[in-house]
């Protein structure tokens, strides 16, 4: 069973930076797709960003894209989101997720995805 801890959530000012990361508990992610979700109190979850297995190919929000970064490190067995020019309806839990698969393109789809973290609350506020 793979288990994912992320980290890194907080609270900071509107045009501030944060990076989450997000570690998995196996040998290697090579072969996961991983994406990065959030969810604000009395709305849907919503896909964030996600990255492939294999080709490593980025996928992104609207709403983050210019703003956000997905990046992962299989050796570290992490996968991180740098968030930088934080707005205030960023504020949400953050979580991450991984499916399984050689090669597999990644999709912002919670539906998607067999492995949740347990999430990480950002709040961008003055």
């Amino acid at each position: 069973q793979l288990r994912l801890v992320e980290s890194g959530g907080g609270l900071v000012q509107p045009g501030g930076s944060l990076r989450l990361s997000c570690a998995a508990s196996v040998f290697t992610l090579d072969n996961y797709a991983l994406g990065w979700f959030r969810q604000a109190p009395g709305k849907d979850r919503e896909g964030v960003s996600c990255i492939s297995s294999g080709d490593g190919n980025t996928v992104y929000a609207n709403s983050v894209k210019g703003r956000f970064t997905i990046s992962r490190d299989n050796a570290k067995n992490t996968v991180y989101l740098q968030m930088n020019g934080l707005k205030p309806e960023d504020t949400a839990e953050y979580y991450c997720a991984a499916v399984g698969g050689q090669f597999r393109l990644c999709m912002l789809l919670p539906s998607e995805y067999d492995y949740w973290g347990q999430g990480t609350q950002v709040t961008v506020s003055s």
